[in-house]
């Protein structure tokens, strides 16, 4: 009866052993440099987008710290109302992102995060032939270096994959959330650097080539 009492008791004891056993993986991993190309042929093709890059901290496998650094651009004029609208601003991030996966080490990685982002920018809006609803006639409309600031956050949905050596390619789904902002004198601005078009909520995302050290 002993005998059978040890030999139940012994596998517990292992188990046990084994789910108190600290995380022998070296806290820091390496470190990895993200250039956006989705934002950047925004930019090329488009009315607006944006440069944005990354550096981004790999601590054990799971946990990657991050800083992001962009500057968004617009230029844009309606084509029914000859209204302009011109910025182009610098804006930064700064978040974290957690390897889901349960085998940390693999060459592809599924992260969920979130970041804080901040701009400060000046735009301009040109509206020519504008109808005074009071006294008639029309005028054109030219305000320059009109300020604004806007605070946001983002959580964020991406994948990743080592393609070859230090070469990763991955994306990611962005849910942007304004939480703070500044108009200026002449309204909400058309497009907000790192942000996007006005909104209060937007989705956006990013293709990401990443070289990882």
């Amino acid at each position: 009866m002993l005998l059978l009492l040890m030999t139940t008791q012994l596998p517990a004891q292992q188990r046990k052993l084994i789910a108190t056993q600290p995380d022998s993986t070296a806290l820091w991993r390496s470190v990895s440099v993200s250039f956006d190309l989705l934002g950047a042929g925004e930019l090329l093709l488009g009315d607006y987008g944006q440069m944005e890059g990354a550096v981004k901290v790999n601590l054990r496998d799971r946990y990657f710290p991050t800083i992001e650094l962009g500057y968004g651009k617009a230029d844009k004029q309606d084509e029914t109302t000859n209204v302009s609208y011109r910025t182009s601003a610098p804006y930064g991030k700064i978040g974290i992102d957690f390897n889901m996966l349960k085998n940390k080490h693999d060459i592809y990685r599924l992260y969920a995060g979130f970041r804080y982002a901040f701009t400060s920018f000046k735009y301009d809006i040109t509206a020519p032939g504008l109808i005074d609803p009071v006294w008639g006639g029309s005028s054109d409309l030219r305000t320059e270096d009109v300020s604004a600031t806007c605070h946001w956050l983002e959580g964020v949905f991406a994948i990743d994959a080592k393609i070859l050596g230090p070469v990763h390619l991955g994306w990611s789904i962005r849910l942007k959330r304004r939480i703070h902002h500044t108009e200026g004198s002449v309204g909400e601005p058309w497009y907000t650097p790192g942000f996007g078009r006005k909104a209060t909520t937007r989705i956006g995302g990013t293709f990401n080539f990443t070289i990882e050290i």
